[in-house]
């Protein structure tokens, strides 16, 4: 379901812990997990501590994040189920991190792969439930 500039500017104001629920809530309604890929592949974010992947909850966030130095870069989605098969895995053998829906001008808080995989996964059985 695409967002309107309303309901976009609203999530916009969330802060970021608000942006990670409301993150991992949408991923589980939509099935996907949205990345920004360019031509060497899906985009890379370092921190002091990790290398980190980006992620959003729908393709008009991680378009707006795709300004100056990330113009070029295109959203991408992924299936939830290969995300939680296939993604959550490699990211652990890579050492990588995840940074949940970072904003221009706003970092977004890091996390480790297997608390993405937990959460969505406790998100999935909530929605099952009803």
């Amino acid at each position: 379901m695409a967002l309107d500039s309303e309901q976009i500017a609203k999530v916009n104001g969330m802060n970021p812990e608000q942006r990670m629920q409301y993150l991992f809530k949408q991923c589980v309604a939509e099935q996907a997990v949205w990345i920004l890929t360019d031509e060497h592949g899906c985009v890379m974010l370092n921190t002091d501590d990790e290398d980190c992947v980006p992620v959003w909850p729908d393709q008009a966030f991680a378009e707006q994040w795709a300004t100056g130095d990330w113009q070029d870069c295109k959203a991408k989605s992924i299936a939830l189920e290969k995300w939680l098969q296939k993604w959550t895995p490699g990211l652990l053998d890579d050492e990588l991190a995840v940074v949940i829906f970072p904003q221009p001008g706003e970092d977004g808080l890091v996390i480790d792969p297997e608390e993405l995989d937990f959460e969505l996964n406790q998100q999935l059985k909530k929605q099952r439930r009803r």
